[in-house]
């Protein structure tokens, strides 16, 4: 009985034991049941939101929407629940220390993936207020990590726009699609949750790089589309863990693609300014707008893996969340104009209890 069997076998065994669906893929296949929690509808809850964000030590004002003046309130109070009489146990910040008792659990990618590690943060320390923990700052590597002392957990982010390099040279700065030189730095942890897209549609002074590099190939802006760039570089990251990842040691994630509302058309609404003003999810439970192009090259990338990979398919559910955003009530509240992250409390801590659940099988 080979690896590659008992591998397959432990994931079946996995399934059997949720009553959720994931999407996992492993050697090229995907497998699911029939109950899928990322299909469903957002409904009021009283009992939310699960934390107070003015209260919580970890949350920027970046993401603290109420903090910088958001009048309306609803939006904190919209829990998922996922259709066909399927159910997600409520987040349980003790339970989760206990699970991952001297474990790690690491946050790799952009400003969406620093979301998701703050929105875990306070939903652990909303349940176990008075856990003591550690702070590690690290700005070479780009990383911080928190450690709760008491179960020796360690939440990590790891700052890491595009997963592969971008270096400097003589001509500048230089996007490589087929170089991860900071991967030394995921490994041996036990659960890895990755994420790149939002900074791939960036052009002109706003983009980090001048030149995008392939093997011995280079590009100036504008020669190579940003989604085949975008699908190269999911497929170096997807080598690079199946030359590195044990799954016997390591759980491996992608977060998906976390949607924009920049343009309410896509949501019925041409005249909309954006997602400034929205206070109410789209109903129902599908979006209608745009399908992601971003999400459908990462699905097919993640097809060629031959370690088991779950995703974490969130873009449907928030596509639906067009008054999660800060809008104007982000770090640049006067100005700014921010319909790509999320506010804290918000979506992101649906993230963290799809997260939550599917760790506690």
């Amino acid at each position: 009985m080979g690896f590659k069997v008992s591998q397959r076998c432990l994931l079946l065994f996995l399934f059997l034991l949720s009553n959720n669906s994931l999407l996992v893929y492993v050697n090229g296949e995907t497998e699911k049941i029939s109950c899928n929690m990322f299909e469903g509808s957002w409904v009021v809850d009283p009992s939310y939101p699960l934390y107070n964000a003015s209260i919580c030590p970890f949350v920027g004002k970046e993401f603290d929407c109420v903090e910088n003046g958001r009048p309306d309130q609803l939006y904190l109070q919209y829990r998922w629940q996922p259709a066909h009489g399927c159910s997600l146990s409520r987040f349980d910040g003790r339970n989760f220390l206990e699970k991952l008792r001297g474990k790690t659990i690491m946050f790799v990618g952009d400003s969406l993936s620093k979301n998701h590690w703050l929105s875990l943060l306070c939903m652990i320390h909303s349940s176990v207020p008075s856990e003591s923990y550690d702070v590690n700052l690290s700005a070479a590597k780009g990383m911080t990590t928190y450690t709760f002392t008491g179960y020796g957990v360690k939440v990590i982010y790891h700052h890491s726009l595009y997963l592969v390099d971008v270096v400097k040279a003589k001509t500048g700065k230089v996007l490589k699609l087929d170089s991860i030189t900071n991967g030394n730095l995921w490994l041996d942890v036990d659960y890895l949750i990755f994420n790149t897209w939002h900074w791939w549609t960036r052009k002109g002074p706003k983009q980090p790089f001048d030149y995008i590099q392939e093997g011995n190939k280079v590009y100036k802006e504008g020669d190579m589309d940003r989604l085949v760039a975008f699908g190269k570089a999911i497929d170096t990251w997807g080598r690079w863990v199946d030359a590195n990842i044990d799954p016997l040691k390591s759980k491996v994630f992608f977060q998906g693609i976390s949607p924009t509302h920049y343009n309410g058309t896509n949501w019925g609404e041409p005249l909309a300014q954006a997602c400034i003003g929205q206070k109410v999810p789209i109903p129902g439970s599908t979006y209608t707008g745009t399908p992601s192009a971003a999400l459908e090259v990462l699905k097919y990338e993640l097809k060629t893996i031959k370690k088991p990979v779950t995703l974490l398919d969130i873009t449907n559910l928030s596509s639906m969340r067009k008054d999660g955003h800060p809008s104007t009530y982000g770090l640049d509240k006067k100005s700014g104009k921010d319909c790509s992250h999320w506010c804290l409390a918000g979506v992101p801590d649906t993230w963290n209890i799809l997260l939550y659940n599917i760790l506690m099988l």
